[in-house]
């Protein structure tokens, strides 16, 4: 037979080997909170539930949820809730600031900033202290502002009012 009419392949020539540094963090948008992160990206515990992804059930422990897909959940606590655009959050939720995008129709609880972008929709009931809605985004249903600082008991026997603002809102 002779020579074979596919070529051999090259015999690999050893190179020194340089130290692997761990990759950079991928730089991260600014978090809600006037553009301070709380702590260092690397720290938060995120979860992403990316789009064409159903979520059901509870979510423990995390301390930022991006919902891309679908999320469900009877009760969610976290610090930070981002639905993007396309997104889908169904059931209750509290955090201390939100960033709405997509779609949020259940329960939404804010301690501190809720941002509502041109395609964000929120649909049932909602408290929140700061409220920022784009041109285009829409609320749909009860929306109520919590305007207390400090939860303090008065010195008197009967009950205090309640220090929250409320707004119905509906899309004609």
């Amino acid at each position: 037979m002779g020579r074979s009419p596919f070529p051999s392949p090259p015999t690999p020539t050893p190179t020194p080997t340089a130290p692997v540094r761990p990759a950079a963090p991928a730089a991260t948008p600014p978090a809600l909170h006037g553009g301070q992160p709380r702590r260092d990206a690397v720290e938060r515990r995120t979860l992403v539930v990316g789009r064409g992804i159903s979520v059901q059930g509870t979510v423990q422990d995390a301390e930022r949820l991006v919902v891309e897909g679908t999320v469900e959940a009877s009760l969610i606590h976290a610090t930070e809730l981002s639905v993007t655009q396309g997104g889908v959050f169904r059931g209750e939720v509290e955090v201390e600031d939100a960033e709405l995008a997509g779609t949020i129709d259940g329960t939404l609880t804010v301690r501190g900033n809720l941002f509502i972008r041109s395609t964000g929709r929120l649909i049932g009931k909602a408290k929140c202290r700061r409220l920022q809605v784009e041109d285009g985004g829409q609320v749909t249903g009860h929306l109520e502002m919590i305007t207390d600082g400090v939860s303090t008991r008065p010195l008197m026997s009967e009950p205090a009012p309640a220090a929250t603002s409320t707004i119905e809102a509906s899309e004609s």
